[in-house]
């Protein structure tokens, strides 16, 4: 049998930060431990005063493979993950051609990642107008839930979906069990207008408002409750949705919500102009907004955080030409996650333990089935671990990241948090900068053990 223990300092378990140890057999945990390791012939592994915290899951990851290896990848994509201590994605269906809307475009997906994963990966199903009948087919295939927009995609063979869609696919998700993830902006089909100023972050941020947040959520959690469907929605950058949210989350409706990284971290006020790499949809709002997000993470109307991780090539992200209209929304910073929101919560004083589960157990809990294996450091639970030193700092460096492209808001960037190690299913595999062991991620499915 493969058995080894992981003895620390501080070892973050669900009952809070604790010396000891952790046995390891088969690559899922045998359990927790206090005291010194036993003495018996097994690999012992010492990480003295780091912190030892479950393997972080990130539900909310764009991956682009097949069809869009020019943006990222699952080899590329994974490795970066492993680096910043994620054992656990799931991809998003848009941004891969063809797009994860069928059983056969699953099956594809599934192909491409054959071989290539350093960490564990799920799918998501897409949800797009005339599809409900694929629900049944994606759901046997084994996606963990389904993703729907309820604005223009930016990808034209990921259209949005309408009410009258989602009165039709959320009754048969619903019998399923299984999640809708929604990009909630109701632009009503109207795109944003160029001004005069291409390049300027406020025309931006005034294209997209708040209102058009507000209304989606508010349209979510009416059919939410009419379906009793499990409604998620994905990363909120509206202040003004926290009351609604909360309302209902008191009313016990299945909804869930997150945010991201980039509405925790950065302020529009801040933002320069043509500075096209913190371009996302919604934008990043102002101070005074992201501070009430801190507040309703804080209080648990926030479940977790999710980097939205969507790196374009550099033409795509419009560098050159600093056109914040025509660039591709999407951050680069899957590497980046646990670093960037422990640097941001501890300038406000918030326990390191927030980080595994804001990181880890809560986002474990939305895709269909991994609530069980993933998340904790507790009897049973995956061996997926990471070992990572929250004292530590770095500058963010274009040589560090090992995402396809290097553009990202995060650049020159001092962070506390470094990842040293992170292991999946027991076996390490990022270890200082070096892949020990290379992939040995799966496909994660409806019935994985």
């Amino acid at each position: 049998m493969n058995f080894r223990v992981i003895s620390g300092k501080n070892i973050c378990t669900p009952e809070g930060i604790r010396e000891g140890y952790v046995s390891i057999r088969n690559g899922l945990i045998e359990g927790f431990h206090t005291g010194e390791s036993p003495a018996c012939n097994h690999e012992a592994i010492d990480i003295g005063n780091l912190l030892l915290m479950p393997g972080l899951v990130d539900p909310h990851v764009h991956l682009n493979e097949p069809g869009r290896t020019g943006w990222e990848g699952f080899a590329t994509g994974t490795r970066s993950a492993a680096a910043g201590g994620i054992t656990t994605l799931v991809d998003m269906p848009l941004n891969s051609s063809p797009v994860t809307t069928t059983a056969t475009a699953f099956d594809k997906k599934a192909e491409a990642a054959t071989g290539q994963l350093q960490v564990d990966c799920g799918f998501w199903g897409g949800i797009i107008p005339g599809n409900e009948k694929e629900i049944p087919q994606l759901a046997e295939k084994g996606v963990l839930g389904f993703k729907a927009f309820l604005t223009h995609s930016g990808i034209d063979e990921f259209p949005n979906v309408t009410e009258h869609d989602l009165h039709k696919a959320m009754p048969v998700i619903a019998r399923y069990n299984l999640p809708l993830l929604v990009h909630c902006e109701l632009s009503n089909n109207q795109q944003p207008q160029p001004g005069n100023d291409e390049r300027s972050y406020r025309h931006y941020l005034s294209s997209r408002p708040m209102a058009w947040e507000d209304e989606a959520i508010a349209l979510m959690i009416r059919l939410c409750e009419q379906y009793q469907c499990h409604a998620h929605i994905v990363h909120l950058s509206s202040a003004g949705s926290i009351a609604q949210i909360k309302q209902a989350k008191a009313k016990g409706l299945p909804l869930t919500v997150e945010t991201a990284q980039h509405y925790l971290y950065f302020n529009a006020e801040e933002i320069p102009d043509g500075q096209t790499a913190f371009k996302c949809a919604p934008p990043i709002r102002e101070r005074a907004n992201n501070e009430q997000l801190w507040q309703a993470l804080q209080e648990g109307i926030i479940d977790f955080v999710a980097t939205d991780h969507s790196p374009a090539p550099p033409d795509i992200k419009e560098i050159a030409s600093g056109n914040l209209m025509k660039a591709w929304g999407g951050i680069a910073s899957l590497q980046l996650a646990l670093p960037v929101l422990w640097t941001a919560a501890r300038s406000r004083n918030i326990p390191v333990t927030d980080m595994a589960r804001w990181l880890g157990t809560n986002p474990a809990q939305l895709p269909a089935g991994l609530s069980k294996l993933k998340g904790k450091i507790a009897r049973g639970y995956a061996a997926d671990l990471v070992a990572w030193d929250p004292h530590k700092k770095f500058i963010v460096t274009p040589e560090q990241l090992h995402h396809k492209h290097k553009t990202t808001p995060y650049l020159n960037q001092e962070l506390y948090g470094v990842v040293e190690q992170t292991w999946l299913a027991g076996e390490l595999i990022y270890d200082n900068g070096k892949f020990p062991a290379l992939n040995k991620g799966k496909i994660v499915t409806l019935d994985t053990p």
